[in-house]
């Protein structure tokens, strides 16, 4: 392959950037700013908030949605490979082995860290939180 070859997925990529920042440009210079109180208020599915949420949004929802690409682009990785697979040979096998193997321990890791276990009760380093809480509220229940 060539220099060339690689022309037209250049080409596209300057026209799909070209685009996206006319057009981001196009609304900027065009648009009409007249904000209003309304319109900077927070929405959510229709609902007005009345309070602020009682606890903190979960990380283990943006873990698991992370955990995912990055588990989803392996597969992007070995399909490629298994297309050229007789090109690569045994390199190409042990290349994708030790991709696999880091991957493997990767899952094994986030498990064992407890990303994967959506019951908050049955996990220890919960329970000995919660434990601690407990008791530091006893305390202060008997102080007072």
């Amino acid at each position: 392959m060539t220099l060339a070859d690689y022309l037209p997925i250049v080409l596209m990529a300057a026209v799909g950037i070209g685009f996206a920042a006319v057009s981001l440009w196009l609304s900027w210079r065009l648009a009409v700013n007249n904000p209003t109180p309304e319109k900077l208020a927070p929405y959510e599915c229709g609902i007005v908030p009345l309070q602020e949420p009682v606890e903190r949004f979960p990380v283990k929802f943006y873990l698991v949605a992370m955990l995912f690409v990055i588990f989803d682009v392996e597969i992007i990785f070995l399909f490629a490979w298994a297309v050229r697979f007789e090109q690569h040979g045994w390199a190409g096998v042990a290349a994708v082995g030790i991709f696999v193997a880091l991957l493997i321990e990767t899952l094994i890791y986030v498990w064992k860290r407890g990303a994967l276990d959506w019951n908050v009760a049955r996990r220890e380093r919960y329970r000995t939180v919660v434990a601690e809480r407990l008791e530091e509220s006893q305390r202060v229940g008997e102080a007072a």
